[in-house]
């Protein structure tokens, strides 16, 4: 038989590693009435749907593949949306583990008429990245930090992770 090169396998330890920036990914559009509570606030489950799309993008972008969401850790409504102004949410990827990656995700409201922006929600997401031909779960590539803010986030997504885990083993324990 011929020998023949193989592609390397989709969980190839050789992946090239890639700064924050690359991730970096910003997303914006305006709130309508049909998408406010009686309040003429901005429905939360819409906003968690948002932050559900930015954190992908980002995850997305990173490992250059598609990703599912794996759980979401942490959502915090500080300041309310209100309708007519724009809703604006930035996210990148915080940290990678082998085959997944945890997403910050910040939300702002921005009044149309003054430019005045607040910072509304605060999100961390945890995505998966799947083959696109196995739909497996694969290998992302290492994260490079540059920053001081970087390494911090990267830092506190190690802990949100070691505390995530914990919770999911207990629990499990528990059922058994």
């Amino acid at each position: 038989m011929p020998n023949r090169k193989k592609n390397p396998p989709p969980n190839d330890a050789r992946l090239k590693p890639k700064p924050v920036s690359v991730s970096r990914s910003e997303m914006a559009e305006v709130v309508l009435p049909a998408l406010t509570n009686p309040l003429g606030k901005l429905l939360g489950g819409h906003v968690m749907h948002l932050v559900d799309i930015a954190a992908a993008m980002a995850a997305s972008r990173h490992s250059n593949s598609y990703v599912v969401t794996a759980s979401v850790d942490y959502i915090d409504f500080r300041n309310p949306i209100n309708v007519g102004e724009f809703v604006i949410l930035k996210s990148q990827v915080n940290r990678v583990f082998h085959t997944s990656m945890e997403v910050g995700v910040k939300v702002f409201s921005e009044n149309a008429l003054t430019g005045e922006r607040k910072h509304t929600t605060t999100a961390y997401v945890t995505f998966v990245a799947i083959d696109a031909i196995s739909k497996q779960p694969r290998t992302v590539a290492p994260l490079v930090l540059k920053t001081p803010e970087e390494k911090r986030r990267w830092r506190e997504a190690g802990a949100r992770r070691k505390a995530r885990l914990a919770l999911r083993y207990k629990k499990s324990r528990e059922k058994n």
